[in-house]
């Protein structure tokens, strides 16, 4: 059976942050179900719209993993989401995948102390929005115990990639590596 990846979208998030980690999830075969906070038709920072799979009010799943994208007032609008808020809570107590890039990882995993004692990494300029119990990295791509966090936009693929191998395999993640072009 496939594991589900529940992607949360909110008006302003960071289009190459989003489509990507969908499109690469999927050709991992893995269920994405994308969802828009407050509305399904979600518009990014650069005013692309990309229609939601269901609202995040609606969703009743206990997803194997959950994936926040950034930008900007993206990050801010998924902080200010309750539902997401307990979504995340429960994904942290029950260790399911939790990945966030861009803003998400200082904007909103941060005040909620998902990334308490953890290495984690930021869009730059966020870091100082980080946690004292953070260590901060500017590493591309960082993983500590069940928490994926990444810098931004140009390390999408490498971002999208970790997590297939961590919900998949490293065989997968390489494969698909391979058929993307990216080493």
């Amino acid at each position: 059976m496939s594991k589900t990846v529940l992607i949360v979208l909110a008006e302003g998030f960071e289009e190459i942050e989003a489509v990507t980690v969908i499109d690469v999830l999927r050709r991992a075969d893995l269920e994405v179900v994308a969802a828009g906070v407050g509305k399904k038709e979600v518009t990014g920072a650069h005013g692309i719209s990309v229609k939601a799979d269901i609202l995040i009010e609606a969703y009743r799943g206990d997803p194997d993993a959950l994936v926040l994208p950034g930008g900007m007032p993206g990050a801010e609008n998924l902080r200010g989401s309750e539902v997401l808020a307990k979504i995340l809570e429960k994904a942290k107590d029950d260790g399911k995948w939790i990945g966030a890039i861009c803003a998400a990882p200082a904007v909103v995993l941060s005040p909620m102390g998902v990334l308490d004692g953890k290495r984690a990494t930021c869009y730059p300029g966020y870091e100082g929005q980080l946690s004292s119990k953070v260590h901060f990295t500017m590493d591309r791509v960082v993983t500590d115990g069940f928490v994926v966090t990444s810098r931004g936009p140009g390390t999408a693929i490498e971002f999208a990639l970790e997590l297939v191998s961590r919900l998949v395999g490293p065989e997968k993640a390489a494969k698909l590596s391979s058929q993307l072009l990216v080493k």
